[in-house]
């Protein structure tokens, strides 16, 4: 019996440091993935059918589910996900979708008092009085700013991100991914990085522009670094079909350049916990629930309507935007969170589409804490050294602007209140 040989790949041109003329570097890269997909036999425009046709498959389905009256996010209880008894079918909905509501993640008084504590710690701190506005324009290629506190070191946060109960949901939302795969254990599924993020509050009768679509896995670096570029492989050497938005291969080491990404970190999802009731109609989370819709945003800028030095938008210090423009097809899908509860918690996949829908006159507050689940692997262990330092000295971590409000505060979580989980999260032991 013969095999054939194998295809010998075109090589790409990559970059692990930002490239002095960024224009020039998507000159080069656009073309080379082009020979890339060329040397399958298949064209740009063939595999990118392949990919419509496959989110157009996701789009009926959820269709369907709302012409039935269906929720289309699905919702798994808390108590199921620690006895280990959520059903295949809530199982198979979520790796569909991507997103998942866990309810009574936490007992609704005790993300009440979390809520009132978080209150105490910024005004016995007088952070109105000394808040000089935001940080970073982080969200600026998306026109909007939503009402964050750049505080990542309250009580609150900190027993919330290393309670039991947040270790287990973070293990049951890894156990979606492929971990292990060409011989490499890619990241440790029951052991979670602790990944410090902010807060939202937001109060009712506010008027809010809400938080315009987009995506946070990269931007230009998902294309121009060799771990990226292996990551998607798929995608970009003919065998489309078989990319898996669940595969961590190669993310957990993926190389970054200087004002490519905003998150240091290998997220499996990105979330937050409720610390308020939220009606579905009051400027909340929405998603196009689709893990596959990544193939489209990455081949999307090979096609020839776009210029040779755009990548549809995409660009240095700015989050990956998703607009009707280049993506009508998928900002099209979507679909908003159901009611949420205090102790609630809010999930969905580290590469999907998201926004805040604009709300005015808010009816209730908006408050959240944003606590991802990002498993233990060779990237988070590298970026939780400037985790612990941060943490020892109330800074602002290092993904995040430095603004380091919490350095003399009264209150900040100590070194010994951590337990054992919080220790691991750090890499203390």
């Amino acid at each position: 019996m013969t095999t054939a040989p194998e295809r010998t790949l075109p090589e790409l041109p990559h970059w692990e440091t930002e490239p002095a003329d960024l224009s020039a570097a998507i000159r080069r890269i656009k073309p080379a993935l082009r020979a890339r997909i060329a040397s399958s036999g298949r064209t740009v425009e063939e595999v990118f059918v392949a990919v419509e046709h496959r989110i157009a498959a996701r789009i009926a389905e959820i269709r369907a589910d709302q012409a039935r009256g269906e929720g289309v996010w699905p919702v798994v209880d808390y108590a199921d996900v620690e006895r280990g008894t959520v059903s295949a079918e809530q199982r198979d909905k979520v790796r569909r979708r991507g997103c998942l509501v866990v309810r009574g993640h936490f007992d609704r008084d005790q993300a009440l008092a979390w809520d009132a504590e978080i209150v105490d710690y910024v005004e016995r701190n007088r952070f109105f009085e000394n808040y000089s506005g935001p940080g970073d324009d982080f969200f600026g290629s998306v026109g909007s700013k939503p009402e964050i506190y750049p505080i990542y070191w309250s009580n609150a946060q900190m027993q919330a991100r290393q309670s039991d109960r947040m270790a287990r949901v973070q293990a049951f939302l890894n156990s979606f991914w492929k971990h292990e795969s060409q011989g490499v254990r890619w990241f440790e599924p029951d052991r979670d990085a602790l990944y410090p993020d902010r807060i939202r509050r937001r109060p009712p009768g506010s008027d809010s522009g809400g938080l315009g679509t987009h995506c946070d896995p990269g931007t230009l670096d998902l294309w121009m670094t060799r771990s990226h570029q292996q990551a998607f492989r798929h995608l970009f050497d003919g065998t489309v079909e078989q990319y898996d938005p669940w595969d961590a291969a190669h993310r957990t080491a993926a190389s970054q350049y200087p004002g490519s990404t905003m998150c240091s970190a290998f997220r499996t999802f990105q979330g937050w916990t409720a610390l308020s009731d939220m009606a579905h109609d009051q400027g909340v989370l929405h998603t196009v629930p689709i893990p596959e819709a990544m193939a489209y945003l990455m081949l999307r800028p090979l096609l020839p309507d776009v210029p040779d030095d755009d990548m549809c938008g995409v660009t240095t210090n700015q989050v990956f935007p998703a607009d009707r423009k280049w993506h009508p097809m998928l900002v099209e899908a979507l679909t908003g969170i159901p009611d949420i509860s205090a102790g609630d918690s809010v999930w969905w996949h580290c590469d999907m589409i998201h926004s805040v829908a604009p709300v005015t006159d808010q009816k209730g507050w908006g408050n959240v804490m944003y606590i991802p689940a990002a498993p233990w692997c060779p990237r988070n262990e590298a970026y939780s050294e400037s985790v612990r330092e941060a943490f020892r000295t109330g800074s602002s971590p290092g993904d995040f602007p430095e603004e380091h409000y919490e350095r003399e505060w009264e209150g900040r979580f100590t070194p010994d209140q951590l337990n054992e989980t919080g220790r691991r999260g750090l890499g203390l032991s």
